[in-house]
């Protein structure tokens, strides 16, 4: 019985250090994170962010205020509660527009990740977008990009009569 009780005391001793071991020593660091699921190039709101408080060591490099954040766009989509760092985020362009493409090879789709630069190639080798965005990678046959609008436009277009081919830059 008293090597029971002993045991139990040593597990429970240990289980406080433990605790112990991984409470912040220091003060908290307030991070921006997405509020709720977010989707790419839509300028942010207050309603769209929070602040939580991390740890130095859990708190990502490159977390914005909320200052640098309201107003800009997401390079990619981001889900409730993910950090917000200024590698996430790009200024918002009334200029640009977001397209979905059919891909003629799927296989590319697996090379891409949000913010990748692409050029979009459609039928006879014509260059459809020069200088275009990964926005989200949808599967291994659809991929989302932004262009500049008139090109997001002949993108469009093209994708409409069939597949298209995404040249990596």
């Amino acid at each position: 019985m008293i090597l029971h009780l002993r045991r139990f005391l040593a597990l429970l001793l240990a289980l406080v250090a433990a605790v112990l071991a991984v409470l912040p020593d220091g003060p908290l660091v307030d991070v921006l994170v997405a509020a709720r699921d977010l989707p790419p190039d839509v300028p942010l709101t207050e309603a769209d962010i929070r602040e939580v408080a991390m740890p130095p060591p859990l708190a990502p490099s490159g977390a914005v205020s909320r200052a640098a954040a309201v107003g800009r766009g997401l390079v990619g989509a981001a889900r409730a509660g993910e950090p917000l760092t200024d590698a996430r985020l790009a200024p918002v362009d009334p200029g640009v527009s977001a397209v979905a493409v059919r891909l003629a090879d799927g296989g590319v789709a697996g090379l891409l990740r949000p913010g990748s630069r692409v050029e979009v190639v459609g039928a006879g080798a014509q260059v459809l977008a020069a200088d275009a965005s990964v926005v989200a990678v949808r599967d291994e046959e659809v991929v989302v990009v932004s262009a500049a609008r008139a090109a997001a436009r002949r993108v469009a277009a093209e994708s409409l009569a069939g597949p298209v081919t995404l040249i990596l830059r």
